[in-house]
């Protein structure tokens, strides 16, 4: 894996593994196969446009916040292909670095939800996943607007299982709104969150549809029980490796896979490293974050 520093095309520059840093984002909608280290988590992303592109419609999106104690991550997948798609992707991208100082992670969605139902041309929706992970604790949370559910391999039990957010989700069964829909489609929907307590060494896997909408040797779509069999025959000791082995073999399965729609991928591991950040990195914290936030409003 090869490292990338923070912005779109840039991405694809260097070539040692990530540390990212206090109020840093790291994330895009290029090309990239690339690992990040930080405290808390591990990180692992690939992503390809289609048809060779420089630049496509699915968006991923790390970050770390609260002196490194917590990690955002997100996995977004615009509808439609070309550089619609794309311009719409980097839109997106910017509104969540916008609204990252939103702590609970329902009301960043909610927030973005309601600017990009307005303010995007073109009737576009994304579906997305956002994840929130407390590194002294371990504790994740996950929101769902509409995307494949996330993979998660238990360490204790030596397995893959589906993060089923129908039944996991903390929902509000008083709310007369519309919830969990895709961004872009009712600006008054809202977003439930649901919990996971990980332990050092577990496995969550988030991904977009060209994954399991890819074909079996029958002819068949995968679909989620597709995923988890080609997972559970894979080394899960060598994360850094399970992307490209996990491609590898759906490509394998039919000519067709992973050739005509955006792919991408995002892997993270609890690694066990407490949170440490630097006077240095402390103070630049705030600047890195203005910087941020005003790219944020003048980028599409």
């Amino acid at each position: 894996m090869t490292a990338a520093p923070t912005e779109a095309a840039a991405e694809q520059a260097d070539h040692a593994t990530k540390h990212l840093a206090c109020m840093e984002v790291w994330g895009g909608n290029a090309p990239i196969d690339a690992g990040v280290i930080m405290a808390g988590p591990d990180a692992w992303v690939f992503s390809k446009p289609a048809a060779g592109s420089d630049t496509g419609g699915d968006v991923h999106y790390v970050s770390s916040c609260a002196a490194g104690q917590i990690t955002r991550l997100l996995v977004a997948d615009v509808a439609g292909h070309g550089a619609s798609a794309s311009a719409t992707a980097a839109h997106l991208r910017s509104l969540m670095r916008r609204y990252i100082i939103y702590h609970d992670q329902t009301r960043l969605f909610a927030a973005v939800n309601k600017h990009f139902t307005t303010h995007t041309r073109s009737a576009k929706f994304a579906t997305a996943l956002v994840a929130t992970f407390d590194a002294p604790t371990n504790h994740l949370s996950l929101s769902n607007a509409g995307h494949p559910p996330p993979l998660y391999y238990s360490t204790r039990k030596k397995q893959w299982s589906t993060i089923d957010r129908a039944a996991a989700a903390l929902a509000d069964p008083l709310s007369q709104n519309p919830s969990d829909l895709p961004l872009g489609i009712d600006d008054l929907s809202t977003y439930n969150r649901f919990d996971l307590r990980l332990t050092t060494g577990d496995l969550i896997l988030c991904y977009t549809d060209s994954l399991p909408e890819s074909l079996d040797a029958a002819g068949q779509p995968l679909d989620t029980p597709g995923l988890l069999r080609l997972l559970q025959s894979l080394d899960p000791a060598e994360p850094s490796a399970l992307i490209t082995a996990l491609l590898e073999g759906i490509s394998s399965l039919n000519p067709r896979n992973l050739t005509t729609d955006d792919t991408t991928v995002l892997l993270f591991r609890p690694n066990g490293l407490r949170p440490y950040i630097s006077l240095r990195d402390r103070l630049i914290a705030p600047f890195r974050f203005a910087k941020g936030m005003i790219a944020s409003y003048i980028r599409p």
